[in-house]
C-alpha cells in the first residue's frame, strides 16, 4: 500500500510517500510543498493544489492521511492553515484518493505509544521506522512522514470502523 502523509501549512505543506509492505516501510519520496510569503493568499492555495496534484499523479497512492488541525493561540494563522487543509481535502477527493485524518495526538500514540511524546521522539521513531540514515531538514517533512506511518497502523481498524 503506497501512503501519502500531509502535515498541512499555507508555507509549507509537508509531504511523505511510504510503500508499507507485510510489515516492511520504504520510503518512496517526501519533501515540502513551499509558496512564498509575497504571493496573494488564494495564489498560494492554488499552488498547493497544483504541486499536490502533480504529486499524486507522479505515484500511484491508494491512501492519503491528513493531521488534523490543531488551533494555537495564533487565530488568523490558524484560520489560513484551515483553509489550506480544506484544499489539501478537496484535492484528494477530486483525485478519488481516500483520506483519513488523525489528531497530533492520535499520531504520537501510533508512533511511540505516548499521546505527549515529544518532537524528538517523532523524529527517532520515523528514522527507526522507515530505517533513514538521514533525517529530513524540516518537521513539516518528518511529521507529514509520521502521519503516512500512523496510517498504516490504523487503516485497518478504520476500515472496521466504517
Amino acid at each position: 500500500m503506497v501512503v501519502l502523509g500531509i502535515d498541512p501549512g499555507f508555507a509549507r505543506v509537508g509531504y511523505g510517500i511510504i510503500d508499507y509492505n507485510k510489515n516492511k516501510y520504504r520510503v518512496i519520496e517526501y519533501g515540502s510543498i513551499t509558496t512564498d510569503a509575497d504571493m496573494q493568499f488564494s495564489k498560494r492555495l492554488n499552488k498547493i493544489e497544483k504541486d499536490l496534484e502533480s504529486i499524486c499523479c507522479k505515484y500511484k497512492i491508494d491512501a492519503a492521511s491528513v493531521e488534523k488541525l490543531f488551533f494555537n493561540t495564533n487565530i488568523k494563522t490558524g484560520i489560513q492553515v484551515a483553509e489550506a487543509r480544506g484544499v489539501i481535502l478537496n484535492t484528494m477527493e477530486n483525485l478519488k484518493i481516500e483520506v483519513s485524518e488523525y489528531t497530533p495526538l492520535q499520531i504520537k500514540q501510533a508512533l511511540v505509544g505516548y499521546g505527549r511524546a515529544d518532537k524528538l521522539q517523532i523524529k527517532d521513531m520515523v528514522k527507526k521506522f522507515l530505517k533513514l540514515e538521514v533525517m529530513p531538514k524540516l518537521d513539516d517533512t518528518t511529521d507529514a512522514l509520521a502521519i503516512a506511518i500512523c496510517h498504516t497502523h490504523s487503516y485497518k481498524m478504520n476500515d472496521l470502523l466504517k
